[in-house]
């Protein structure tokens, strides 16, 4: 991020200070990514902030998603039949424009629609507005005549009511008076095309079902899914206020997927005609619904006003906002770092939100901003829930039961590997299945590459590894007795059958996979075929069954406990394997440092500076490579951090542990010369890894941290991946650097039912101050470079244990703790 308040890579993008985003001005190369950083959303829908007259026609792209809505079709293509799911973009709720009646009374032509190309823009001014949860735009458009037309627009989609989504339009004539028009329209004429690539496969995933209108103002149209028969219904209301009667007509169609509303007046020149059209939502997706429909219809009876919606859906904001702000001060208060903290938070919150809860769906890579990857779900919550769980755990907890939900199709998954557990998809949607395409498309060669990532069966260990934090957060005894146990289990049973023992050497392998690097998909002459002893791997194998061992040593003979190791079936002998193989997992080391896998130092260095100078931005070698006749597969790269997420994940000191108890040496140098190794070899082609980078180095060299992390707060807002923000925020980065600031650079670590605290704040903050819930206690944490202070929330929650440094103090609520980070403890 520059130094100024515009950005090198948005012409139009003015300020980022404070609460908002605005650009100024039309500028159709960045149009995309401003639509998907302006989305709007609360959970259960999104809908990307387009203009309301604007169709997608290569610049613009209106798309509204709604939470797990997924749909699947069938391409023929290169003579192979694939089946692709995605998260489907339903009927455009937007659209509203208005024209101009005729210039005079011997000219029956009105003017054309705005949007349709054939007027002026004077001035366009578009704000994202984070504190309220709005966008608004000011234009002023100029017809074919000469009219000026002053548009002031207001947009919400509901945080209080999550069906209910809204727009506001004020337009004033500025040198004119006459007929005004306003079409309103809910349009179903849509398909999924945000992804240039996807346009080569299906992407028409509607078939209309029902479309009217009623003389009451309200509109309809409904929709079928062809596959996943998801029910979607949208019921609009349009209202027009003006000095004079307002007459309304209906056009009719020859498309059964559109239905129009035009609202007609007579205009003054300098007096505003407003606009509302509110509408809802629903889905055969949705609790207690019967007809979509009807649903939908209802939802509008009685519904208030756009300004009453706006009052109870900023009510909402402000309680999140109370809940979820990080206050940071940096050296001469640069307002870019705390704007572009608060839109990360922002788009997390509108993914995230509370109306989660009630939906079977979990949180996909690129949020309900675009068609990124289909829609599919990662292992995206790795670095989300850290973010949740210390405010919403109520929400991991309703995440966390996705993953539960789908342990059938996990565990069938791991019965066509040949083994017993659960394995679960890289690249998941609807019902858990492997949704990973098999094809990559290479636009720099024009040809489809193989897709080897299913082999990253390490996605369970992500689940498993946030069960525990989560637990350790929350104290949620009950998830695990109902479903956390479970989901350890199963994976403890998946990875030891993978586990092989070596009568050579004596320790377990685990062979042909991938980790999270994704360059490597096999070593050189064995491409697609994975790579053996992955060190991310092994190492959370090893952590998950300590973990697994721990929770069943710690049972303490409730009925309820016995009954369900008597269903999990584990015998004394398959722990005692477990045991085994937790101890002799292999981990690979070259040079007294960790190996990302095994044969990784017989790989070929490559030069990394020669591909800079050639190509600019590096962050996708597999393309380049494979363009280039080569392949990955040769070189010591990677794409993302692999071996380092290790450090990410675990302490110094607990990581330590982990490799002493698997028989292997492990200091302060090692750490220090694997970071150093693995940062010069790593070409950030994913936004994930620059939050991991500036993790690990912030004990390091905390200024490059801090740098690393003011290029992860830029990733989207400059979209310095070259193109891929228009098709969806990264979910994952966004959250990541967030929980930069609540637990890396305050040192914020769990240890059972104990809060510790290590800061090491980077030189360029001054201050950082957040709020954390820990097992239904508020901490209020303020943070400088020589002061630490927690204050205990008033009430009647149980005393919390607080350590910094070594130190271990009880507090009870509305006690303060205050440490002089310079050496006293001051508890108060």
């Amino acid at each position: 991020m520059g130094g100024g308040g515009q950005s090198v890579n948005d012409p139009g993008l003015i300020s980022r200070t404070g609460w908002e985003f605005t650009y100024d001005g039309v500028h159709p190369d960045v149009e995309g990514r401003r639509e998907a950083l302006c989305t709007l959303g609360n959970g259960y829908m999104g809908t990307r902030g387009a203009a309301p007259e604007s169709v997608a026609d290569g610049v613009h792209y209106p798309g509204t998603y709604v939470a797990g809505a997924y749909n699947r079709l069938t391409t023929e293509l290169a003579g192979n039949r694939i089946d692709h799911e995605s998260l489907v973009n339903l009927p455009n709720w937007l659209p509203l424009s208005f024209r101009a009646g005729p210039a005079n009374v011997s000219d029956a032509r009105p003017a054309p629609w705005f949007g349709s190309g054939q007027n002026e823009i004077l001035e366009l001014r578009q704000t994202l507005d984070m504190h309220r949860g709005t966008l608004r735009r000011r234009l002023r458009v100029r017809d074919d005549d000469g009219r000026i037309t002053a548009i002031d627009e207001r947009r919400i989609v509901s945080m209080d009511d999550p069906h209910i989504a809204a727009i506001e339009q004020v337009l004033t004539p500025e040198n004119w008076s006459g007929r005004l028009d306003v079409r309103s329209e809910l349009d179903g004429r849509v398909s999924n095309t945000n992804v240039v690539e996807d346009r080569l496969l299906a992407h028409d995933h509607l078939k209309p079902v029902d479309i009217g209108w009623s003389e009451g103002g309200v509109d309809w149209l409904e929709v079928d899914t062809s596959w996943s028969h998801i029910r979607t219904a949208m019921a609009a209301r349009t209202h027009m206020e003006a000095d004079g009667p307002v007459r309304v007509r209906f056009h009719s169609s020859d498309r059964p997927e559109l239905v129009s509303r035009i609202l007609s007046c007579e205009a003054t020149e300098g007096r505003p005609v407003t606009v509302e059209k509110v509408v809802a939502v629903y889905t055969s997706r949705d609790a207690a619904v019967g007809r979509p429909l009807e649903s939908a219809r209802e939802a509008l009876v009685g519904v208030g006003t756009f300004d009453t919606l706006l009052f109870m859906h900023e009510l909402a904001w402000k309680h999140l906002w109370e809940r979820c702000e990080i206050d940071v001060v940096t050296d001469g208060v640069d307002e870019e770092v705390i704007a572009a903290v608060r839109l990360h938070a922002f788009h997390v919150l509108q993914t995230a939100a509370p109306h989660v809860k009630d939906i079977d769906a979990s949180l996909t890579a690129r949020g309900l901003h675009g068609e990124g990857y289909r829609g599919h779900i990662f292992w995206d919550e790795l670095f989300v829930f850290p973010f949740l769980n210390f405010r919403f755990p109520d929400i991991t907890r309703a995440l966390l039961r996705y993953r539960a939900r789908r342990l059938p199709a996990a565990r069938r998954q791991a019965r066509e590997l040949g083994q017993l557990g659960a394995r679960f998809p890289w690249q998941s949607g609807s019902d858990g299945s492997e949704q990973t395409p098999t094809q990559l498309w290479n636009p720099r060669s024009g040809r489809w590459m193989p897709d080897n990532s299913r082999r990253q069966h390490h996605v369970g260990l992500a689940v498993v590894w946030n069960v525990w934090q989560y637990q350790q957060a929350s104290g949620d005894y009950r998830f695990m007795l109902e479903y956390g146990t479970e989901l350890l289990v199963e994976q403890a049973r998946f990875w030891t059958g993978l586990a092989t023992r070596d009568d050579g050497d004596g320790r377990y392998h685990i062979r042909g996979v991938m980790g999270p690097d994704e360059y490597h998909d096999g070593y050189p002459d064995a491409t697609g075929e994975g790579v053996d002893d992955n060190a991310y791997t092994n190492v959370l194998v090893s952590w998950l069954l300590h973990r697994v061992l721990e929770t069943r040593r710690g049972f303490k003979g409730h009925q309820s406990e016995v009954q369900l190791w008597e269903r999990l079936g584990v015998t004394d002998t398959e722990a005692s394997h477990w045991e085994e193989v937790a101890r002799l997992l292999a981990v690979p080391f070259h040079d007294g440092i960790v190996s990302q896998f095994a044969g990784w130092d017989d790989l070929d260095e490559i030069d990394w500076e020669d591909y800079r100078a050639r190509y600019g931005n590096i962050g996708r070698l597999d393309l380049i490579l494979e363009a280039e006749g080569d392949s990955t597969n040769r070189y010591k790269l990677a794409k993302q951090a692999d071996v380092l997420m290790l450090f990410y994940l675990m302490t110094p000191d607990v990581l330590c542990e982990q490799l002493e108890a698997m028989g292997y040496e492990c200091d302060e140098e090692m750490i220090r010369r694997t970071v150093e190794y693995y940062m010069e070899r790593t070409a950030h082609g994913s936004t994930l890894s620059r939050i991991v980078y500036a993790w690990v180095t912030a004990r390091i060299d905390p200024t490059r941290s801090w740098d690393l992390f003011r290029e992860a707060l830029a990733a989207d807002i400059d979209d310095t991946q070259g193109g891929t923000t228009p098709e969806g925020i990264h979910l994952g980065a966004m959250a990541g650097s967030l929980d930069i600031l609540q637990r890396c650079y305050s040192g914020l670590e769990l240890r059972g039912d104990e809060v510790w605290f290590d800061p090491h704040l980077p030189p360029a903050v001054q201050h950082l101050a957040f709020d954390l819930v820990h097992r239904d206690r508020t901490l209020s944490v303020e943070l400088s470079h020589d002061l630490l202070r927690v204050e205990v929330e008033p009430g009647a929650a149980e005393p919390v244990p607080i350590g910094i440094r070594g130190h271990l103090s009880t507090h009870c609520p509305g006690e303060v703790l205050e440490v002089d980070l310079r050496g006293a403890v001051a508890p108060g």
